[in-house]
């Protein structure tokens, strides 16, 4: 089978991750992968933010989890979160953004590397915290959080792709 078919049909989310740090070379390749995203005329709206510390990963867990109403770790203790974020500005900025995820989790599992996308990045940076933040790292008010990406070595096997539903593909006549 066709190695990019492959990781489309075979890629699951990870939902726990060993505690190594991904390889910076793997890394770079999975970043380079999300910035060739198509966008939409080509105005590649998203940024990545990337994060590998510990605290600050530990600190916007926090505020995704009180945002969800659970105290759990939403980012299960992944080693990188990468935050995409798009510039509201730009008509196509959640396709785009949502898009550039898509590359980045099948890029990572090309590599070995387990994913997940969470939710509710838009939540944080609305916040009083995440505004804060934001402009602590520097990010124009006009970027929207579209998601977050986790990234580490997957803690045991993944399970199989679940079967595709019926009546998935309709064609119309």
């Amino acid at each position: 089978m066709n190695e990019v078919i492959k990781c489309l049909t075979e890629r699951k989310s990870c939902k726990r991750f060993l505690s190594k740090q991904i390889k910076k070379r793997d890394l770079d390749l999975i970043l380079k992968a999300g910035t060739f995203a198509p966008c939409g005329k080509g105005m590649q709206s998203p940024i990545i933010l990337v994060l590998q510390d510990k605290e600050k990963i530990k600190k916007l867990s926090a505020l995704n989890a009180k945002i969800l109403g659970a105290n759990v770790d939403p980012f299960y203790n992944a080693p990188t979160v990468l935050i995409v974020m798009a510039d509201k500005r730009i008509w196509t900025y959640v396709e785009d953004g949502s898009l550039v995820l898509g590359n980045l989790m099948n890029a990572a599992y090309s590599l070995g590397i387990g994913s997940c996308w969470i939710h509710r990045a838009k939540e944080e940076f609305e916040t009083e915290e995440g505004k804060a933040l934001l402009k602590e790292w520097g990010v124009d008010e006009n970027y929207v959080g579209i998601g977050h990406c986790l990234l580490g070595y997957p803690d045991g096997n993944l399970h199989p792709p679940v079967k595709r539903k019926e009546n998935y593909i309709r064609f119309v006549k």
